[in-house]
């Protein structure tokens, strides 16, 4: 629904998140997904791996940046 509100396409999201769950349904759905392994979140070591993962959203922000240039 986010990307078609927004006028593209599921590839064009990047879901950010610190909750495995959101990664994985994300990763699912078609969307590009970034980590934010804070204490106590981990993701799950069998389901689909997001292209980033830092420990805070500053770390996430500059990966993305550099990733999506």
């Amino acid at each position: 629904m986010a990307a078609a509100r927004m006028g593209v396409t599921v590839q064009e999201i990047r879901l950010v998140a610190a909750h495995a769950w959101d990664i994985t349904g994300a990763l699912n759905a078609g969307c590009a997904a970034a980590f934010v392994a804070r204490p106590g979140q981990v993701l799950d070591p069998s389901g689909a791996q997001p292209d980033i993962i830092e420990p805070d959203l500053h770390g996430v922000a500059d990966r993305i940046l550099a990733t999506d240039q």
